[in-house]
């Protein structure tokens, strides 16, 4: 797979901008079926001179949705949380 294929989007939130500033930790969706390694290697190749630490990877639920008498879900996805070695930064757009 591609690195452009792995890496989806970064996410913007709260949390998550919370803890780059904390932690310098950043937050991806990935592709479902992206492992560590793979996010990983895409991170290091998308961002060059950048050095993963960690990579952590977690599945979030989709949610409930209701639409008049039907009951919907919205399909799960798989996040990426990526920490980089001390002093380094990933400009991402905000």
């Amino acid at each position: 797979m591609d690195s452009h294929q792995i890496i989806i989007r970064p996410l913007h939130t709260e949390k998550s901008v919370d803890d780059i500033r904390d932690n310098g930790a950043y937050h991806f969706q990935v592709h479902p079926t992206a492992t560590k390694t793979q996010v990983r290697c895409a991170i290091e190749e998308m961002f060059p001179g950048r050095n993963v630490a960690d990579v952590r990877t977690l599945w979030v639920k989709g949610k409930e949705k209701r639409v008049g008498p039907r009951v919907t879900n919205t399909p799960n996805w798989k996040k990426a949380i990526v920490k980089l070695r001390p002093g380094e930064t990933i400009d991402i757009g905000y």
